[in-house]
């Protein structure tokens, strides 16, 4: 008798949890489709406490966290997602965004920016082999990546980063990917100007101009 009793406690207890989890779940996700993502941060963030393995809502949360320019936890709500579900490409995607947006972040050290430059190039290349079909607008972003880190490893004034054959690379790199988007989307005229700015840099650094 005891045993059943524990049993229909437990079963009324975790259907209560996963009904709150869906509460939040769902004002999380309108206002995540409104577009109020300081809202969404303030439900999801109770939906994952509540349940700590529900990747749509990790998504969610790190998404309205980069919308909220709170890059550094929208990172940690990409790797929760990332550990749940190893070969999703678009948190890859998300998290390289926002670890792109830190290692420009000039209030940071340079081994942090760099650490966050190269996890974004990292990301991307993740992405890219996970979904092969989507590769137009992660090879743009790694190729503006690469551009990122090629002109940080090329600012002399920064002598425990500054590396000039590992910036000529990355801006090579840069071009490489650019020109991949330009191929594949000929009428491209962003994409031109981004291939533009990679070259002009990649011209002062090797002296050709």
């Amino acid at each position: 008798m005891r045993l059943s009793a524990i049993i229909s406690i437990f079963i009324l207890t975790s259907f209560e949890t996963s009904s709150a989890q869906n509460a939040y779940v769902k004002l999380g996700q309108q206002a995540f489709m409104d577009g109020n993502f300081k809202a969404a941060v303030k439900q999801l963030e109770k939906a994952c406490l509540v349940d700590s393995t529900n990747a749509n809502a990790y998504w969610m949360l790190g998404y309205s966290y980069y919308h909220s320019e709170n890059y550094r936890k929208s990172i940690a709500a990409y790797t929760k997602v990332i550990f749940i579900n190893p070969v999703d490409a678009s948190a890859y995607y998300y998290r390289a965004r926002a670890k792109g947006y830190l290692g420009k972040d000039t209030y940071l050290s340079p081994a942090e920016r760099e650490k966050h430059l190269l996890g974004a190039i990292f990301d991307l290349t993740k992405a890219i082999a996970i979904d092969p079909n989507d590769h137009g607008k992660c090879f743009q972003t790694r190729g503006i990546a690469y551009r990122e880190y090629g002109i940080f490893k090329l600012q002399q004034k920064s002598p425990g980063t500054y590396d000039k054959a590992r910036g000529i690379n990355s801006l090579k790199a840069s071009i490489a990917d650019l020109e991949k988007v330009l191929n594949d989307n000929p009428g491209r005229s962003d994409i031109s100007s981004l291939i533009e700015i990679s070259k002009e840099k990649l011209a002062t650094a090797t002296g050709h101009h």
